[in-house]
């Protein structure tokens, strides 16, 4: 059976994600799962891999459903290295499960799949002239996810509520934050839940897009 590398900025593997990426493989492909953070306590990760200040900030899962807060300078090495791991087992395909961005990643023998590159000029497509909403985890990221959208003409309206906290409260707030400024709203974290999504468009009444269900759909057709 073929296989397909998954790489999580956390800690693999993903209980939380894995099925959604598995159900859309659907026998084709066996799931391999890394962690940058695989071995790693959460007390060493928040002294030697916290952002520093002005940092590009990330947030993944910890194995033990705990959450976590990083500098991309920080583990962006870390996350190279797991990448030559996978090379290095013979993984000619490896999807990144991060919707962050990572300038400059690089590969020998396989084909990485980043998230970054192929969500927003979807959404684009999706939202057209309509008004765009994005949901991102942390509040730090209002600020610096928004390069991500403004090459594709999109001037997102961000609200806040993490996926690794799974408060159901912060997601109301979050989707009537948007309600009335958004027309299309997207989960932009592959921590996400299908559930988080249905809680999201009840409350907004809007459509509500999964990172994770868009990238699971358009990797299984490229196994």
């Amino acid at each position: 059976m073929k296989q397909l590398g998954m790489i999580t900025i956390g800690q693999a593997p993903r209980t939380d994600v894995a099925p959604m990426i598995e159900k859309y493989l659907d026998g084709r492909a066996e799931l391999v799962q890394i962690g940058v953070l695989d071995g790693m306590t959460k007390e060493y990760i928040d002294e030697q891999l916290a952002p520093e200040v002005g940092d590009y900030v990330l947030t993944s899962r910890l194995v033990s459903g705990e959450s976590t807060v990083m500098g991309r300078s920080k583990i962006q090495p870390l996350l190279q290295q797991k990448i030559y791991d996978l090379e290095e087992r013979g993984i000619e395909q490896i999807l990144l499960l991060c919707t962050g961005v990572f300038p400059g990643l690089q590969t020998r023998t396989s084909y990485l799949i980043e998230p970054d590159h192929i969500i927003p000029p979807t959404v684009k497509a999706l939202v057209g002239p309509r008004r765009f909403g994005v949901l991102v985890p942390l509040e730090e990221q209002r600020e610096n996810l928004k390069p991500k959208y403004t090459p594709y003409g999109m001037n997102p309206v961000f609200a806040v509520a993490s996926p690794y906290v799974n408060n159901p409260d912060h997601y109301r707030t979050a989707a009537l934050e948007l309600k009335e400024k958004a027309d299309i709203i997207l989960l932009d974290c592959m921590g996400y839940t299908e559930e988080a999504r249905q809680l999201v468009a009840w409350t907004s009444g809007k459509p509500v897009v999964l990172s994770n269900a868009i990238m699971a759909k358009l990797v299984s057709e490229m196994i």
